[in-house]
């Protein structure tokens, strides 16, 4: 455990500085990625900057980064579940209420 807390700590840090290339770098030479892979780094890294708690100063710069690069629906299932999954459940829960049942579930 303490091996992967110090990978952790080591790749926030890579992550903050937002150079894709260091990124790529630091995960090839962990032995996380091979050369060219993943197709999109800069996609993957702000997926992993978006899935980092340690790195929720920077979660509104990924979702902007992300939603702007076609992948809104990546964004938020990400960036929601990081909130707890309390958080999560209760707004999918609500939303899918409201759409079902719509003023049916409202009293009066």
């Amino acid at each position: 455990m303490a091996d992967y807390a110090s990978f952790r700590q080591r790749l926030d840090a890579v992550l903050r500085t937002l150079d894709v290339k260091q990124v790529q770098d630091f995960l090839i030479a962990e032995g996380q990625w091979s050369p060219g892979q993943p197709a999109d780094p800069e996609f993957a890294m702000w997926m992993m900057i978006a899935g980092s708690t340690t790195l929720r100063d920077l979660h509104e710069q990924a979702r902007q980064w992300l939603v702007s690069h076609g992948h809104e629906a990546d964004a938020e299932a990400v960036l929601r579940r990081g909130k707890g999954a309390g958080g999560k459940q209760g707004q999918r829960g609500q939303r899918g209420e409201d759409k079902k049942h719509g003023k049916k579930s409202r009293p009066g």
